[in-house]
């Protein structure tokens, strides 16, 4: 009887071990499908991935390319002779503007620190000392200085009359070329409208010539009036917006002079009557 129930509990004991393995293959075999499903999802999420950047790239370049194709096409339509003059107009304009932002922004000083600096050398070395910060510090401002400075022993109304006198001068060098971007602002406009009134009088000469008032003629000389036109208005924008930023920059630099003199009058005024 022992040995029967022996016997049923090895065979118990087989069975459940048996069925163990094959339920712990089976798992193997369900987690190895389901990382191979998993793996081949996101590959294909990986390759769908890289095909719609791949697309977005193309559709990008194409649309680059558009653009361009947009743009030169109306340039020619426009006439070549015209939109040739406006897009110079453009191009010296630029060059006059980012000319004159770079040479603001070098003339452009830390007044306050210059202001100090000066004060500390005029009163522990001298006016040489002084001259020597100023000499070594860039911008108008540092040069309207130097022009006060150098003639300290001349008396205060020289010295004023020197830097209000040389304060003009520096505002001339900072509104240097302001007048040429104004010119092409006003040139621009002037040249696509003058396209304008020339396209008109083909597109009347052309139904003069035909007899007849026919759309396809009034058409093309309409739209070479307004490509030219709208081209025109465009770069006046454009450099009207520099024009103003420049505008405000020297306001701004203009008005730090000013300041910086008056402060350096009063500097000075209390270095001779110590």
């Amino acid at each position: 009887m022992r040995k029967l129930l022996a016997l049923i509990a090895v065979f118990g004991m087989l069975t459940f071990g048996a069925s163990s393995m094959v339920l712990a293959q089976d798992e193997t075999e369900a987690d190895t499908t389901k990382t191979e499903q998993v793996s081949d999802t996101a590959a294909t999420e990986d390759v769908a991935g890289m095909t719609a950047a791949a697309d977005e790239a193309t559709e990008e370049e194409t649309k680059d390319e558009n653009i361009h194709q947009i743009l030169k096409q109306k340039f020619i339509e426009g006439g070549a002779g015209f939109m040739g003059v406006v897009l110079l107009a453009l191009i010296f304009g630029l060059a006059l503007a980012i000319e004159r932002i770079i040479y603001l922004n070098l003339a452009s000083t830390n007044t306050e620190k210059l202001l100090e600096d000066v004060e500390q050398a005029l009163e522990n070395e001298g006016v040489e000392a002084a001259k020597e910060v100023c000499r070594n510090t860039r911008g108008p401002v540092a040069s309207i200085f130097y022009q006060g400075l150098s003639r300290i022993d001349e008396g205060m109304e020289v010295v004023e009359k020197s830097v209000i006198s040389y304060g003009s001068v520096q505002m001339g060098l900072l509104e240097k070329g302001l007048t040429w971007i104004s010119l092409f602002i006003s040139l621009a406009p002037m040249l696509g409208f003058m396209g304008t009134v020339i396209g008109m009088i083909g597109a009347f000469d052309s139904i003069e010539a035909a007899g007849d008032i026919s759309p396809s003629l009034v058409a093309g000389g309409i739209k070479v009036a307004l490509i030219t036109t709208v081209s025109g208005l465009i770069v006046a924008m454009i450099l009207q917006v520099f024009y103003n930023y420049i505008v405000s920059k020297i306001d701004a630099i203009v008005n730090n002079m000013e300041d910086a003199s008056i402060t350096l009058v009063d500097i000075i005024t209390k270095y001779v009557n110590k």
